[in-house]
This record gives structure tokens, C-alpha cells and sequence, in this order.
């Protein structure tokens, strides 16, 4: 939202070139889309310039006849998640602040639902539309269909645990949740980790070492 130039120029020409670079070399591309170009493509910048990928793909494969697969991502978790600066995720700073005995910073009402994907699955999936050729640029939504409210999942790491509640965002929406059918009838692909066993690892892990 501070840098709507440097944001649509990255993701727009960065994409394109990476494309033209297919093209040329007969190489597949599978483009790392969001589920964010579902919740109003003019509501960001980065909204718009995820779903702009998108259409820089199906016009690849259409006119270029380039072999491109989209994989929308959903909220992604897991080991090695960045946790601070502008780009953390939600799960990373809940994990940073509850490793710190820091409050667990809710945006809004926290009443916000999310569809989370482990990276494990992610990588299972983009695996999979690698190794598949398809004559269409098709979609596959790589989501858990499940998703949680940030009260929900603040709970997660405690019902007792200390919660803070900040101002609401621009930009941001109110609930996401994946259909991973069109995956799962032509990848055979299936999230297969859920948001709350890791959790639950994760503080039991924490709790072992702080003992």
C-alpha cells in the first residue's frame, strides 16, 4: 500500500520476463498465484498484481502456447516463516510473541476467517503441476477447506494466554476458504497437515524447553 509503483512493477514485469524466458527455452512455468484475487482485485496493489500474473500466464498459453499451471496459495505456514518486518506472517508473529511471552496481537475484532496450507502440502502441490502437463492454463487452489477466525487460532496457543487488539488494516478481507476439488480430481492432491496439530506442537515443544 506505501509502494503500489514498486509492488505492480515486480510482480507484473518480473513475471513477464520470466514468461518471455519460458517461452524462448520451452519451459514449463508454474506462476506461485493468491487467494487474495478473490477478495477484490482493487483493493491492493498486491492484489492486482497477483491476479495480473494470472493473466500474463493465460496469455502465454494461449497465444505462445506455453505450458503454464496457476497454484493459488492460502495463507501459508510452517518452518522457516518470516516473523518480523512487513512481510511476517500471521502464524510467525503469533509464534514470535508466544516464544517472547508477548500478548498475541490481534487485528480488528479478530473475527476474520482464514483458510491455512502448511508448506509442506504447498510444495506437494506445486510438485505435482510440475510434473503434469495440461493443454489450458488451469487453476489449482491449494487451501486446506478449512478455515479459522484470529480468535480461533489465537485460542490455539492458549484460551488464558494474553491477546491484544489493534487497529483494523486497509487491504485486508474478511474471510477466506479453498475449494481443492479441481486439484484433488487432476493432481490427486490432498492437504494432508492440519492448523491445529501444529500448533499444538509448537507450544508443547515450547513448553518442554522452557521447563
Amino acid at each position: 500500500l506505501k509502494n503500489p509503483h514498486e509492488a505492480l512493477f515486480n510482480n507484473f514485469v518480473s513475471t513477464l520476463n520470466i514468461l518471455e524466458y519460458a517461452k524462448r527455452n520451452n519451459i514449463k512455468v508454474v506462476y506461485a498465484g493468491s487467494s487474495s484475487v478473490h477478495h477484490g482485485l482493487y483493493g491492493s496493489p498486491y492484489a492486482w498484481s497477483k491476479f495480473s500474473g494470472e493473466d500474463l500466464c493465460k496469455l502465454y498459453n494461449n497465444v505462445y502456447k506455453l505450458d503454464t499451471t496457476i497454484c493459488r496459495f492460502y495463507n501459508v505456514y510452517g518452518p522457516h516463516q518470516v516473523e518480523d518486518g512487513v512481510y511476517s506472517t500471521l502464524m510467525g508473529i503469533f509464534q514470535k510473541q508466544y516464544r517472547e511471552g508477548k500478548s498475541l496481537t490481534i487485528v480488528g475484532t479478530g473475527k476474520q476467517r482464514r483458510d491455512f496450507t502448511h508448506i509442506d502440502d504447498i510444495v506437494s502441490g506445486l510438485v505435482k503441476s510440475a510434473e503434469e502437463y495440461f493443454k489450458e492454463c488451469e487453476i489449482f487452489e491449494l487451501g486446506s477447506g478449512v478455515n479459522y477466525s484470529i480468535n480461533e487460532i489465537a485460542d490455539m496457543f492458549g484460551k488464558d494466554y494474553p491477546k491484544e487488539y489493534i487497529e483494523q488494516r486497509p487491504g485486508e478481507y474478511d474471510v477466506t476458504l479453498a475449494d481443492y476439488s479441481h486439484a484433488r480430481d487432476l493432481l490427486g492432491w490432498n492437504p494432508t497437515r492440519t492448523l491445529q496439530k501444529y500448533v499444538e506442537d509448537f507450544v508443547e515443544t515450547e513448553k518442554f524447553f522452557n521447563e
